[in-house]
C-alpha cells in the first residue's frame, strides 16, 4: 500500500499519490519548465510509455499505472470500463490482462497498444461515470452491462451478472436501469435474464443455468439460496428448492472436490434426508454439458412427490 501523502504536501503529491506517478504532458508543465521535463527523460528518471504521458517511477508490471498510462493516453473523456472497471471497484474472479477502455463516439483514437481494448459508445451520462475511481471509471452497473456484452461468450455473460450481484456490487434494480437506457446493447435477452436470475438469488453461474433449463423444461420455478436452520443450529443455504414438492437440488461446483467441504455437504444433505426431503445432486459440468439427462432426473423427482405438470 502506498503512503498517502500528508495534507500540507504540495499539489504534485497529491496527484502522483492518486495517479501512481503517473502524468499527463499537460500536467507535468503545469509543474516543470519543458526544459525539465526533456532533461529527465533524456537522463532516464522518467518514462514517455506513451506520446504525452509520462511515468516519474515505473513498477514493474502494476495494473494501477497500466490503467493510469491508458486512460491519460486516449482522447478527453476516457474513462476505464467493463471488467477492467469491475477490477478496480473490488470484484473477484474477472481479472483480465487486457485494459478495456470506453471514448466518446466522436473522439479521435490515436494509436492503441496491444493489451488495451477501445470501445466507443454515443451514450454515458455523467451518471455511469465513477469520477473517484483511479482512474475515472463507469459506474457499476454501467461497468456489468458493458462487461457482459463484450464477453466472449453468453455463460461469461451470464456468469459476469450474477457475480456482481452475488458480490454484492451492483443490484438488479440498477442493471435494469442501465438496460433501459442504453438503446443497443448486445445480447441484451441473455443479459437481462441474467439480471432476473440474480435478482431471483442465483448467485453463480451454474445455479442461472440451473434455473434456466427448469424454465426450459415446464419446471415449476425453484426458490435460489434459501435460508435453513440445520440440526445444530447453524444457518445453511439450499441451492435450489421446489419447496411445494419437497424436492432439493444441489449444483456442485469445484469447491466440492475439497474433501472437508464435501463431508459438509453430505452431512446436510442426510439432515434432508431424515426430514423426508428428496436431494438431488449435479455437478457444474452436468448442468453445462448434460442438460436433458439432469431435466429428466428433476422431473422425475418432481413427479414422485406429486406434481402433475
Amino acid at each position: 500500500m502506498r503512503t498517502p501523502p500528508r495534507d500540507e504536501s504540495p499539489d504534485l503529491d497529491f496527484l502522483l499519490f492518486r495517479q501512481h506517478d503517473v502524468l499527463s504532458r499537460a500536467q507535468a508543465l503545469a509543474h516543470f519548465t519543458e526544459k525539465a521535463v526533456r532533461h529527465r527523460l533524456d537522463t532516464g528518471r522518467w518514462q514517455r510509455p506513451r506520446p504525452g504521458v509520462y511515468v516519474l517511477r515505473a513498477a514493474p508490471d502494476d495494473d494501477d499505472q497500466r490503467r493510469w498510462i491508458a486512460v491519460l493516453a486516449g482522447p478527453s473523456g476516457t474513462v476505464t470500463a467493463g471488467r477492467t472497471a469491475l477490477a478496480q471497484l473490488g470484484m473477484r474472479g474477472f481479472h483480465v490482462h487486457a485494459i478495456h477502455l470506453l471514448i466518446p463516439s466522436t473522439a479521435r483514437d490515436r494509436d492503441t497498444p496491444h493489451d488495451v481494448i477501445v470501445h466507443r459508445t454515443r451514450r454515458l451520462e455523467p451518471s455511469d461515470v465513477h469520477d473517484l475511481g483511479s482512474p475515472p471509471c463507469t459506474m457499476p452497473a454501467r461497468s456489468v452491462v458493458d462487461a457482459a456484452q463484450w464477453a466472449r461468450s453468453d455463460d461469461e455473460a451470464r456468469a459476469v451478472v450474477a457475480a456482481a450481484v452475488q458480490q454484492r456490487l451492483v443490484d438488479a434494480a440498477d442493471l435494469r436501469a442501465v438496460l433501459a437506457r442504453l438503446s443497443a446493447v448486445r445480447r441484451r435477452p441473455v443479459i437481462t435474464t441474467a439480471v432476473n436470475d440474480a435478482a431471483g438469488g442465483a448467485g453463480s453461474l451454474p445455479e442461472a443455468q440451473f434455473l434456466a433449463l427448469c424454465r426450459r423444461g415446464g419446471l415449476p420455478r425453484p426458490k435460489l439460496q434459501v435460508s435453513r436452520r440445520d440440526s445444530e443450529g447453524r444457518q445453511r443455504y439450499l441451492d435450489a428448492l421446489f419447496e411445494q414438492y419437497g424436492v432439493h437440488a444441489e449444483i456442485d461446483g469445484a469447491q466440492h472436490l475439497d474433501v472437508r467441504g464435501y463431508w459438509a455437504d453430505m452431512r446436510r444433505q442426510n439432515a434432508l434426508w431424515v426430514r423426508g426431503e428428496r436431494v438431488l445432486r449435479f455437478p457444474a459440468w452436468a448442468v453445462r454439458n448434460r442438460p436433458d439427462e439432469v431435466l429428466e432426473t428433476v422431473r422425475a423427482a418432481l413427479r414422485a412427490a406429486g406434481w402433475t405438470g
